[in-house]
């Protein structure tokens, strides 16, 4: 009976340990991600398997380019994939197709080249900001059929979870994810 109660115990120690591992990973350095919708067509497609590493942004700030999960700022229980394309402090120009940054480096206006994008894809719509601090200006990559900044303003950075790091489903598009130069 001894030897039972020792397994018993061992066991349900391990089981703890192991729950304890999972919650701290799950609450602090990634997450699993489910794509719905294809506003981020053609990079991401509905039902694409993420994991989102949480532990970047809590070290530096997000970075141009880069593809972010975050709370939808109108309804925090509803949760968005989008590509930052404004940076705090920054002024986002989106006209004639184009999206252009203006900054302390770029004070006549930075074109994006956004090699990411299919070619013939035009960035629709217009919209003229300045962001403050900790604002971000985001987009889906299918520009036509986003929901995004243009539509319903800044995203703060406290609504943001984390960044997009690897896709893991479907298995033949198993990628890492980086940020793009411009």
């Amino acid at each position: 009976m001894r030897k039972f109660l020792a397994s018993l115990l061992e066991v349900a120690e391990i089981a703890i340990i192991a729950l304890g591992a999972v919650f701290v990973v799950r609450q602090f350095l990634v997450q699993p991600f489910l794509v719905s919708g294809a506003s981020m067509s053609p990079n991401f497609s509905s039902g694409d398997y993420l994991m989102v590493d949480e532990l970047t942004y809590r070290i530096r700030p997000p970075e141009r380019g880069e593809v972010v999960v975050f709370r939808y700022p109108n309804d925090p229980s509803t949760f968005f994939i989008k590509r930052v394309i404004g940076l705090p402090g920054e002024r986002v120009t989106v006209s004639d197709g184009k999206v252009v940054i203006y900054n302390t480096e770029e004070k006549s206006g930075l074109e994006l080249k956004e090699r990411y994008l299919p070619a013939d894809l035009s960035t629709q719509g217009s919209a003229d900001v300045t962001l403050g601090p900790g604002e971000y200006f985001v987009m889906g990559d299918n520009r036509p059929y986003s929901f995004d900044s243009r539509s319903w303003g800044l995203l703060p950075a406290t609504d943001i979870v984390g960044l997009a790091r690897i896709r893991l489903w479907p298995i033949n598009g198993i990628q890492l994810f980086g940020s793009p130069q411009y």
